[in-house]
């Protein structure tokens, strides 16, 4: 599907983006579009892989004229561009709209103008019920992109859902890690929250079953496991053979409990998959008065998806699961020697 199409990732430089070259780079795709604002970053990929088939564009979401300059021959999108960090957001909630919402506005515009076959929009789990302004600002994204679907005959537009990616920049293992190196305790906000568990690759595998499977105006959920916070952090003092302590810092702003993939209203329409769940977009329009009239099928038995209701990972398990992971076989290895 991707052989010689061009492919453009926003948000390209992060941990998901470099996911998607490690699995594209040795195939027949003609050129990956790396657009992202921070030109250190891009400098730093560029050395790293050394590859003819990626081209960098500096630019941001926000700035929609920067989009437009970086989209012509492009086939398909990969919308990763975002702000993900939930206390930042907290305290700065129009940063937030401004990237997550307006963002992601510019980018469909842009790609519906110039033609692109295919946009899949990365979601959070914290669209679902969202209590912080990272979660309100990624559930108002999802209702941008469901509703510019059904805008175009053209492209189609998809999202993905998708809860904590294990060893992204910014999540709490690599923090862990930091932590045992410089000998300092563990903080844990609360060791009962729990949260799914999902590795970089199955974030890129979810985003290729929504690009192949999904329809216009679908959100796409993998059904994956989850752990506590307490056991993650015992998980990754055993691998480290580490005697540092876990203390208890409490919950920061705009932290759940759980987590959420599926609300109950969309279980109630969602398709099951297998290993996925697939979320159809309401494309009714604003003339209610036909659907009282005729009425509507009946809803499924009402069914939360969420991290204390899935399979929950035993300490064992955790430990396997890390041990998969690239980075953490990365850092056991530097911190061995």
């Amino acid at each position: 599907m991707f052989k010689d199409k061009v492919l453009m990732i926003t948000g390209g430089t992060g941990s998901f983006g470099n996911a998607v070259l490690r699995r594209f780079l040795n195939t027949g795709i003609r050129e990956i579009r790396i657009f992202s604002r921070d030109e250190k970053k891009q400098d730093d990929m560029r050395r790293k892989y050394n590859n003819h088939k990626i081209k960098f564009y500096i630019g941001d979401v926000r700035n929609a004229q920067s989009l437009w300059d970086s989209m012509e021959g492009v086939d398909y999108i990969f919308h990763a561009a975002a702000l993900k960090q939930v206390p930042s957001c907290e305290f700065f909630p129009m940063e937030a709209v401004r990237t997550n919402v307006a963002g992601t506005d510019n980018m469909l515009t842009a790609a519906i103008r110039y033609g692109v076959k295919k946009v899949i929009c990365l979601s959070t789990d914290k669209a679902a019920y969202p209590i912080n302004a990272m979660g309100i600002s990624k559930a108002l994204m999802e209702r941008v992109f469901v509703a510019k679907s059904r805008t175009t005959n053209t492209t189609e537009i998809c999202g993905t859902r998708y809860g904590n990616v294990m060893c992204s920049r910014g999540s709490v293992i690599p923090l862990f890690i930091e932590q045992i190196k410089a000998g300092k305790p563990l903080t844990v906000t609360d060791p009962e929250m729990t949260r799914f568990m999902m590795s970089l690759d199955e974030a890129v595998d979810l985003v290729m079953f929504a690009f192949k499977e999904g329809r216009t105006g679908d959100i796409m959920v993998q059904k994956a496991p989850a752990c506590t916070i307490g056991v993650l952090a015992q998980a990754v003092k055993e691998l480290f053979h580490s005697g540092s302590a876990i203390h208890q810092i409490g919950t920061r702003h705009g932290e759940k409990k759980y987590e959420t993939l599926l609300t109950r209203e969309e279980c109630a329409h969602a398709f099951d998959l297998g290993d996925f769940y697939r979320v159809p977009a309401d494309n009714r329009d604003l003339n209610y008065g036909k659907y009282f009239e005729e009425g509507k099928a009946e809803r499924k038995e009402l069914k939360e998806f969420n991290s204390n209701n899935t399979r929950i990972l035993q300490l064992e398990e955790v430990k396997k699961l890390l041990l998969k992971q690239p980075y953490v076989q990365q850092e056991l290895d530097r911190y061995i020697l």
